[in-house]
């Protein structure tokens, strides 16, 4: 059974706190949007798909404890909270494009004017509510298409596999992206051992993804992350596997601080690089990564771990949460749940499947 960070039935959400992970299990009851923006803020609830979700289900939330007297009313509120919440963390797409599709449909419902306000106000809780499950079945497809194309190229009968950062059942609705590759070769008997990196400087590697490899029983070792060039040049690396806080048009992927290099280390030593990135994580706007905003933490998150200081007192500190990696150096391709595409191809493939969704 996989972890469930995120607890909701209708009214009532809560979250997973995953800053005492490992060694403490205790959920936080979200109670309103402004609950949401501080735990997505905070980095109590991260990983792109889950802060969309989270975001979006606290909405649901307030919405449904709150009384408007008319539907414009209610519009504008849903419109505002949408954009204080995409302010939380800008880097990631996901809580962006909800935002934007989720007020598309309030325009939507405002021009018909042919429904009562607490009709409206449910129409938008259960359309918030398909989130959950289809990010989870998007997940599971996403990552039997990542399993099979390594397969499909891996010259050993088992893969070895590493990853950076935490992409699995904590950063989405469940079963994951990059981490739910591993979990599908695994699941298949196709994973000889998965490797993640301690992902300095929040260690989400080692505190979350080392935690759900053990939870799920998969064989795994934690490195540093300046270990990682050696880890490929000594053993058999089959690939690298990371997730995506937004892919681009053309290929470029903003991802957890360090992946860059990684990507960098795998071509030089001829091992795939894989992006896992859901539609959800798709930005089509952006032409290029150079159009990404990076966020930038607080020094503490360097020059402390768990409010203990690790570093002189005094030292200037630059922390970029993510970095961006250029399309050319992802070269087992970008994992979707419509099929492994090469960055080139991309746009080209996704834009008809989109343009045929509709919320």
């Amino acid at each position: 059974m996989t972890l469930e960070a995120i607890k909701y039935s209708r009214g009532k959400l809560s979250i997973l706190d995953q800053l005492l992970l490992p060694l403490q299990t205790e959920y936080i009851e979200v109670k309103n949007t402004n609950d949401g923006w501080q735990v997505i803020k905070k980095m109590q609830v991260r990983g792109a798909p889950a802060i969309a979700i989270v975001g979006c289900l606290s909405l649901a939330v307030e919405m449904l404890k709150t009384d408007f007297t008319s539907s414009e009313k209610l519009g504008n509120f849903i419109c505002e909270k949408l954009d204080y919440l995409v302010t939380a963390r800008p880097t990631a797409v996901n809580m962006g494009s909800s935002a934007v599709l989720f007020k598309q449909r309030v325009t939507t419902l405002l021009e018909n004017g042919d429904l009562a306000v607490e009709d409206f106000k449910m129409t938008i809780i259960k359309e918030i509510e398909k989130m959950l499950l289809s990010d989870r079945s998007d997940n599971i497809a996403l990552a039997k298409y990542g399993a099979g194309d390594i397969m499909e190229r891996c010259s050993h009968n088992k893969a070895c596999v590493l990853t950076h950062c935490n992409t699995g059942s904590l950063a989405t609705a469940g079963y994951g992206t990059a981490l739910g590759v591993i979990r599908a070769l695994h699941e298949d008997g196709n994973l000889d051992h998965a490797y993640c990196t301690e992902t300095r400087p929040y260690n989400q590697g080692a505190r979350l993804t080392a935690y759900e490899l053990v939870y799920e029983k998969i064989p795994a070792t934690l490195i540093c992350d300046s270990m990682a060039a050696m880890l490929m040049e000594r053993k058999k690396i089959s690939a690298v596997v990371v997730g995506a806080d937004r892919v681009v048009a053309n290929g470029d992927t903003a991802n957890k601080i360090g992946t860059y290099q990684l990507a960098i280390s795998a071509k030089y030593h001829n091992v795939l690089f894989y992006v896992a990135c859901p539609t959800t994580s798709y930005d089509s706007s952006k032409q290029t990564g150079a159009d990404i905003i990076i966020e930038e933490r607080p020094a503490e998150e360097l020059t402390k771990i768990q409010n203990v200081p690790i570093a002189a007192p005094g030292i200037h500190c630059w922390n970029p949460a993510f970095d961006v990696t250029p399309a050319e150096l992802i070269t087992g391709g970008i994992i979707t749940e419509h099929g492994v595409f090469k960055p080139s191809e991309l746009q080209s493939k996704l834009e008809p499947i989109l343009n045929k969704t509709v919320l």
